[in-house]
This record gives structure tokens, sequence and C-alpha cells, in this order.
């Protein structure tokens, strides 16, 4: 596949064999970042895991400090004065049994967040199988099957981003935009390193983090110095 001329020169910039403090990454990714719109910057951590261990899957949420750059379409999901309290701090849908159908007759998916108190569940797992490979079934691990929605729904407005490992091991997620500052960009990925080290299942032996990476949209990874955390 040929390279992009802008890309080809972005590739100049980033030494493939140097790993980077986060600071001296964070300014890379902006000069790295080729895209005409505010790109969105993404972390991908590789982790020692068996991810065949149910012990060994990584699945939460991470509310950054300074958000993602990004606001996402929160669907609510319950009934009564907790949809009353969904509709206050600010969910975009609020419903119940109507918005389920909504879903399954109408292949209805115009929002990136399923909120659902947990007398949801029954009905919600029924079409499980058109939410789950959108990766739209709530979880209580991620915080979106909860008995306090107006928190859920206000952290998510905020910028909280969910994260689950994949089969290789692999973490992403999405720590802000090209436009942020700096120390923005610095404090949301130390947030989200911080998280992912705490939540290291104590059957891992050896080292637990194996590489971390950041990139812009379309620009080229930058791998992040590992003593840079507390790994």
């Amino acid at each position: 596949m040929k390279k992009g001329k802008k890309l080809v020169e972005a590739l100049k910039l980033v030494d493939r064999s140097k790993v980077y403090t986060v600071e001296e990454a964070v300014a890379l990714v902006k000069k790295t970042a080729i895209a005409k719109f505010d790109s969105s910057v993404e972390i991908a951590m590789h982790l020692n895991l068996d991810t065949k261990k149910a012990d060994q899957q990584l699945r939460g949420a991470v509310l950054l400090p300074n958000g993602t750059g990004k606001t996402k379409r929160v669907l609510v999901l319950t009934k009564g004065d907790q949809a009353n309290a969904a509709k206050e701090a600010g969910a975009d849908f609020v419903g119940d049994l109507n918005l389920i159908e909504k879903i399954e007759k109408e292949n209805w998916f115009d929002y990136d967040v399923i909120i659902a108190t947990p007398d949801m569940m029954p009905a919600l797992g029924k079409i499980g199988k058109v939410l789950g490979p959108k990766g739209l079934m709530p979880n209580p691990k991620t915080g979106t099957v909860t008995t306090d929605v107006a928190k859920a729904v206000s952290e998510v407005k905020k910028g909280r981003v969910e994260y689950r490992t994949d089969s290789f091991a692999n973490v992403h997620a999405l720590v802000g935009k090209v436009s942020f500052t700096d120390e923005a960009l610095v404090e949301n990925i130390k947030a989200f390193v911080s998280l992912i080290i705490k939540s290291k299942p104590a059957t891992v032996k050896g080292k637990y983090i194996k590489n971390v990476s950041i990139s812009s949209t379309m620009g080229p990874g930058i791998k992040l110095d590992l003593t840079s955390f507390d790994n």
C-alpha cells in the first residue's frame, strides 16, 4: 500500500528505535497529526495477559481528567423517577420497553452509549445479539448498568471512556484531541495508564505492560518509555 506524502513526512519525525517520555510523545503526536480535522489521540497498550483466562480479561471505564473532546449521545433505559433523573442529567434519549422495541424493529442506533437500570436487563438480554457486536450492551463493570443513572450520564458526558482487552491482550482508548494542551493530554494519558496498572490481575506473572504507544487519527504510532509510568 502506497503511503501518502504527508504520512511519509510524519514518519520521518518518529524514531522507530526510540521510546519517548509522555511529554515528548505528546509534542510529537501533535507534529505528526496529518488529518485536516482536529484529530483524536488514541492510546494502545499491549499487556502480558492470557485472555483465555476470565480473570485476565480487563474491562472497565475511566473518567479522564480533561475529557475526550468528543460528546457522546446517551440512551438511558429506565422507568419512573430514574427516567426523570436521566433527563435532568442530560441524556439524549430516555425510555424503557418502547425504545428496546425500536432498536429491535427499526435497527435504531442514533446513540453512542446505553445506560440501563438492572430491571431493564432481562428485556435487553433478548436483543443482546444486536447490541453485543456493536459494543453497546450495558455492563456493570463499565458502570452502564446502574441504579444511579444521573451520575452515569454525567460521567459519560464529561468524558468517561470504556476499555476492554481484545483477544491479543491489547487495550485501546481515546485520550483526547490534538487541539488539547500538552498538559491536558499528558494528564489524560497518565490517568488511563495508572488505572490499567491498578487493574493488574493478581495472577499475572512477570512484566505486565509490554508496550504503550499513542497516535493521532491517520498518524504514526509513537512508543512511550515505560519508565515514565510506575510499572
